[in-house]
């Protein structure tokens, strides 16, 4: 059996305000290209198909037409909700996607229900565990020690070991799809930033050693392609969606079961349609440096160096980049022993005086004899408001 191992959609995501639709539709026609090429028996999608509980009605036909895609092209599909899904609204189609051989698991009651898949070695166990969020589920039976992301997925895998074992399935291959931070994930990963905390008090940390036995394990919620083990993997998300990603590949994972499991995995990498940039330097610098050119279409972060905060930087910079969405000051450090801001704001003994040096603090720079005519002004209109009072 060959499975292709994808997650983290997040359709109706936006990337610092800019839409990123239509680069995710061009992304994920490339994935359903795979099948075909690639003789891919099943799709999974671990996790996060919507980056929102409460979706627009925009991201539903998206999704539609996205798994009628991979069902046309000869895939079984099957999804597992993740921790921005919305699990009501992403099972509500379930019961009739099924009858076209498209599963969708998020079911939090249902943490074990198996999809039976078969090829010329006989069947593959499948379970598609939903994300579990501990206080959601610590009601259901056998879950009432429920306090963390670990003791969800304890309870959820020493389900399917029960349900092997009931099924007289002991041996059989499996393949199982979980949305969580396992354990052996470098800290250096890219992009894990945006996607680590599934708390409100921090990390919930999952032992990689529950999934331990199964033959192969498609994780989603890290957006990079991370090994935690040979049969332990992340493929992360298709997109970028943090400049912390820049550089990081994009892609899924091509499984591969035989008679006796897990039998290899290949990286597929999918197009990037827009790159991200990350440049640092004074403005001028960035808005004529012919090295800058090859980032004209990409997605920029700048960095400004300037000892004065250039005035209209983003529009400046727009010109030059369209698609630039983030700007950042990093200006030159104040001369060893210089005093500080406060420092000469005690100083002076006068509000013109003042308001001068907060003027020179923020732009770096004294004012000019009109825009000292300007604050003059300014003060004084001010005085007057509150001698009014």
């Amino acid at each position: 059996m060959r499975i292709l191992h994808t997650s983290d959609w997040h359709i109706g995501r936006t990337f610092h305000g800019e839409s990123t639709l239509a680069h995710l539709e061009e992304v994920l026609r490339a994935l359903t290209e795979f099948v075909p090429e690639h003789d891919v028996d099943v799709v999974v999608v671990a996790g996060d198909i919507f980056d929102s509980s409460a979706p627009a009605a925009a991201a539903f036909d998206f999704l539609a037409a996205a798994l009628q895609r991979l069902r046309a092209a000869g895939a079984t599909v099957v999804v597992s909700s993740g921790n921005h899904d919305s699990a009501a609204r992403l099972r509500f189609p379930s019961a009739w996607a099924k009858l076209a051989d498209i599963h969708i698991s998020a079911d939090p009651a249902q943490p074990a229900a198996p999809i039976e898949l078969r090829d010329e070695h006989g069947s593959v166990r499948c379970y598609p565990i939903p994300y579990l969020e501990p206080a959601l589920v610590r009601h259901l039976p056998g879950a009432d020690g429920v306090r963390s992301q670990e003791d969800a997925l304890r309870w959820a895998t020493e389900a399917v070991r029960a349900d092997l074992t009931a099924h007289g399935s002991d041996g059989e291959r499996t393949l199982v799809l979980a949305h969580c931070f396992a354990s052996g994930v470098p800290e250096t990963t890219p992009g894990d930033d945006i996607e680590r905390d599934l708390t409100a008090g921090g990390i919930d940390v999952v032992p990689s050693s529950l999934f331990e036995g199964f033959d192969y394990v498609a994780l989603g919620h890290i957006h990079s392609r991370v090994e935690v083990t040979e049969r332990i993997r992340y493929s992360g998300a298709p997109l970028h969606y943090s400049f912390s990603e820049a550089g990081a590949p994009r892609g899924a994972w091509l499984v591969d079961l035989d008679a006796d499991g897990f039998a290899g995995a290949t990286w597929l990498e999918l197009p990037v349609p827009r790159a991200l940039t990350r440049l640092r330097g004074e403005l001028d610098e960035l808005l004529t440096n012919a090295a800058h050119a090859d980032a004209a279409g990409d997605w920029v972060q700048a960095q400004l160096t300037d000892a004065a905060r250039p005035i209209d930087a983003m529009r400046r910079l727009r010109a030059r980049f369209p698609h630039a969405v983030h700007l950042e000051y990093d200006p030159p450090a104040p001369a060893e022993g210089a005093p500080s801001h406060l420092e000469q704001l005690s100083q002076h003994t006068s509000d013109e005086q003042r308001l001068r040096s907060f003027f020179e603090f923020v732009r770096g720079e004294s004012a000019t004899e009109a825009e000292l005519d300007e604050l003059d002004d300014l003060l004084a209109a001010a005085r007057a408001k509150g001698a009014q009072r």
